[in-house]
């Protein structure tokens, strides 16, 4: 009796975290909808201003604005973006993962790497084994702009005078719920300076703009930083919910497997007692025969 009691223990247990995962996959799956649709909705928008920015970085002296300095590649910044909860699978391991390779090979290369955590995960991981500056946790409960704009704020002045020469940007490229790649983007300097155009002339669009280059790049080159940071934060927290919802959909799945098999070994156990209880009654009925 005391083995039956434990196998009904262990169901009820089994079920109470049914329970739990069934509801974070609907907390999730809720807050999934919401963060895609912001997603998908400021897409264009930082699709088409890369693309201006690149066409009008390639018409410009590179030496007209600080932040289109091109200097030997000795110091890196690397933004990497984590979530701040965990139980979503694989999705910061990935993203760590994909951080520390990219600063072992810069490392190997001879380069200085420090880190700019966004995310308590990645902050945490790195604590110890590298470089971190300008950490930022507990940031995906709620955010907007602003906090493109603070983190952007932190990381311009130090490019400016010359703290690093290089700054990249590790984040969730999302595909699907189930297809989460992480993504490497170089933002300083912008990956179109000092390459030649080598797109059909066709294809190629001349931008009428004013005032002058210098204003223009001034206002321009820090929301540039700014979109590419928010689109980030967007594609991120949408993974991080899609990761989790599958990741919950997966461990209610084996919930009830466990139950079921957790089930079937508690009705095997009580029929073998069952049985041996009635071996035991027909003996006794015998020996009083006997007796």
């Amino acid at each position: 009796m005391a083995a039956l009691k434990d196998i009904k223990r262990q169901i009820a247990a089994v079920g109470k975290t049914k329970q739990i995962t069934k509801a974070m996959n609907m907390v999730a799956a809720s807050k999934f909808r919401t963060a895609q649709m912001r997603m998908e909705n400021f897409r264009p928008y930082a699709g088409k201003f890369i693309e201006v920015l690149n066409s009008l970085a390639l018409r410009v002296d590179a030496s007209s604005h600080p932040l289109l300095a091109v200097r030997p590649p000795k110091k890196l910044r690397v933004i990497c973006m984590t979530s701040d909860r965990g139980l979503c699978g694989g999705f910061n391991t990935n993203l760590i993962k994909a951080t520390e390779r990219f600063a072992k090979e810069k490392e190997a290369e001879g380069k200085e790497v420090s880190l700019v955590p966004v995310g308590r995960k990645g902050r945490d991981y790195f604590r110890k084994k590298a470089k971190i500056m300008n950490e930022r946790v507990d940031v995906f409960k709620k955010f907007d702009m602003s906090l493109a704009v603070e983190i952007s704020n932190d990381i311009i002045p130090s490019f400016v005078k010359e703290e690093y020469d290089e700054l990249y940007l590790i984040y969730n490229e999302y595909r699907n719920v189930s297809v989460q790649r992480p993504a490497v983007v170089r933002l300083f300097p912008l990956p179109s300076i000092g390459q030649e155009e080598a797109t059909d002339p066709e294809k190629r669009i001349d931008y009428i703009y004013e005032p002058s280059d210098e204003v223009l790049l001034d206002r321009i080159l820090p929301m540039y930083v700014r979109v590419l940071i928010y689109r980030a934060l967007l594609e991120t927290y949408a993974g991080e919910n899609g990761a989790r919802m599958a990741a919950m959909d997966n461990a209610t799945r084996n919930c009830e497997e466990l139950i079921g098999s957790l089930s079937l070994k508690y009705n095997k156990a009580r029929q073998a007692a069952i049985t041996a209880e009635l071996m035991d009654i027909v003996g006794g009925t015998e020996a009083l025969a006997k007796g």
